[in-house]
C-alpha cells in the first residue's frame, strides 16, 4: 500500500479459514444456501425439511506545564497521517433517509449459517442477506420474535454458529432504493486516517462528529464510508466509539479476524486507553470505579445509561490523574481512562458518578461548566481513544496503536493555565 500508516513489525499470520463440518442439515440445505418454504413453516416442520445443528521527559509542552505529577502517555507524533479537525462542524450531514417504496416477500425463508458467518451477530447477518429491507423494520421483526435461530427466539446481539438454521419471516423489501453516496469531501480525510493495517484488520483514527454507522436519521457513518472507499471488501466494525468520541477504532477485513477479535475482547485481551478532561479534581492519583451500568429509556424516548447496583451489568474503569488546569468554570483534570469492561457510555457515566463529569459532555455533563468551557473554545466532548494494545492468537507479536490528540482538543488544552 502506498498510503502512509503504521505497520507492526510482525510476520503474516498463518491462518486457516474455519471450514464447515460438512454435515447435512436436510435435503437441499447447504451452508450459505437459502430456499423458500410455505408461509408459517418453521424449521423442522414438514414444509421446511431441515433439522437443528448440534527515560527522558518526552512529554509535550502542555503536559510538562501541568507540573511534575503529569505523566501523560506517549502519543503518536503529529507527522502521522491524521485528520484535521476543528471541532466546530459535524463530520456527517444529518439528512434524513427518504422513505423507500416497499413490497412484501410472501415466503418464509430458512438460511443455513456457513463458516464465514460463524460468530456474526444475527442483526448484521440479516442486514447482509436482506438487501433493501429497512433497518427499522428488520429490528422490529426481531423484537417481535419472528426471526428464529434453531426454532428459538434470539436478541439482535445473538451470535451465530456454523450450521445454525435462521428462519426469516416475510419481510418488506425496498424497491429501487437510491444508494447512499458519501461525499468525496468526507472520503478523502478517512483515506489518510489509517493508523495501522495488515492483511486482516486496520485501525483508523475516527474523527469526532462521525457516527460509526448510519441509522437514526443519519444517511451514512464511518463503516459505510470505508466500504465505499474499498468496495468488495468485507469490512466490519470490531467495536464502537460514541459519535463525539475520536481516536482508535478497529475494523476487520476478514470474517475470521472479526471472530478472533470479538473473542479477544470478551476475554479482556484488548487494552483500551482514553484521554479525557474532567470537570473538578480526581480525589486520588488513581481511582478504580466498579459500578454496574444499566441502559434506561427515559420519557420522550431518550436513552440514558445509569449506575444500577441491583440490575446493572458489571462495569469497571480505572482513572489516572495526568495533570490539573485552571478554567473559568474551576479546576479541570486531565486523566487517562482504562476500560476494564466495555459498556455503552461507560467512561462518561463513571466520571459523572464520581462527581467529575467529562468536559463538554451534553448528556451526562455539567451544563453550566459546559457553557463556560464553550466560550473558551471547547465545542465538543473531550474524550479521545488514544491507544490500543492487543495480540491475536494467530499473531506472533502484539500490536500497539496510538492516535495523536486531535488538533481542536490540543489547542484548547494548550490555552489552559496549569494548576499547582
Amino acid at each position: 500500500m502506498n498510503r502512509p500508516h503504521r505497520r507492526a513489525d510482525r510476520r503474516p499470520s498463518k491462518h486457516a479459514d474455519v471450514r464447515a463440518s460438512g454435515r447435512r442439515d436436510g435435503p437441499g440445505v447447504r451452508p450459505g444456501s437459502e430456499r423458500a418454504v410455505p408461509r408459517g413453516a418453521a424449521p423442522g416442520s414438514p414444509g421446511a425439511k431441515s433439522r437443528a445443528p448440534a527515560g527522558a521527559d518526552s512529554r509535550s509542552a502542555v503536559a510538562r506545564r501541568a507540573g511534575p505529577e503529569t505523566t501523560r502517555p506517549k502519543i503518536a507524533g503529529s507527522g502521522r497521517a491524521q485528520l484535521k479537525r476543528s471541532g466546530t462542524k459535524p463530520a456527517v450531514a444529518e439528512r434524513p433517509r427518504p422513505e423507500p417504496e416497499l413490497r412484501d416477500d410472501s415466503a418464509v425463508r430458512v438460511l443455513c449459517v456457513d463458516a464465514e458467518s460463524d460468530g456474526q451477530r444475527i442483526d448484521n447477518f440479516l442486514l447482509r442477506h436482506l438487501k433493501g429491507v429497512p433497518r427499522s423494520h428488520l429490528y422490529r421483526v426481531m423484537r417481535r420474535g419472528e426471526v428464529r435461530v434453531n426454532k428459538g427466539r434470539v436478541k439482535a446481539s445473538h451470535r451465530l454458529r456454523t450450521g445454525d438454521l435462521v428462519r426469516i419471516p416475510p419481510v418488506r423489501t425496498a424497491l429501487a432504493e437510491t444508494p447512499v453516496r458519501v461525499p468525496a469531501s468526507r472520503l478523502a480525510p478517512l483515506a489518510e486516517a489509517v493508523l495501522y493495517e495488515d492483511e486482516r484488520l486496520l485501525v483508523i483514527d475516527k474523527p469526532a462528529g462521525l457516527a460509526v454507522h448510519g441509522g437514526s436519521g443519519l444517511s451514512y457513518g464511518l463503516i459505510e464510508s470505508l466500504r465505499e472507499l474499498r468496495p468488495g471488501r468485507e469490512l466490519e466494525l470490531v467495536h464502537r466509539l460514541d459519535r463525539d468520541t475520536s481516536g482508535c477504532l478497529v475494523i476487520s477485513k476478514r470474517r475470521s479476524a472479526l471472530r478472533e477479535l470479538h473473542e479477544l475482547i470478551r476475554e479482556g485481551g484488548m487494552d483500551k486507553r482514553y484521554l479525557a478532561l474532567i470537570v473538578g479534581e480526581l480525589e486520588r492519583a488513581k481511582v478504580n470505579v466498579d459500578a454496574p451500568l444499566k441502559k434506561n429509556l427515559l420519557q420522550g424516548g431518550e436513552r440514558m445509561v445509569q449506575v444500577d447496583q441491583d440490575d446493572g451489568k458489571p462495569a469497571r474503569t480505572v482513572f489516572r490523574r495526568l495533570g490539573r488546569f485552571r478554567a473559568e468554570s474551576g479546576v479541570l483534570t486531565l486523566v487517562e481512562a482504562e476500560l476494564i469492561t466495555g459498556r455503552t457510555h461507560q467512561i462518561r457515566v463513571h466520571a459523572a458518578h464520581l462527581g467529575t463529569p467529562l468536559a463538554g459532555d451534553p448528556k451526562y455533563g455539567d451544563e453550566g461548566a459546559n457553557r463556560a468551557l464553550k466560550t473558551q473554545g471547547l465545542s465538543r466532548l473531550f474524550l479521545h481513544a488514544s491507544a490500543l494494545s492487543f495480540q491475536l492468537p494467530s499473531a506472533d507479536r502484539p500490536n500497539r496503536v496510538e492516535a495523536p490528540l486531535p488538533d481542536d482538543l490540543e489547542r484548547f488544552l494548550s490555552a489552559l493555565e496549569p494548576a499547582a
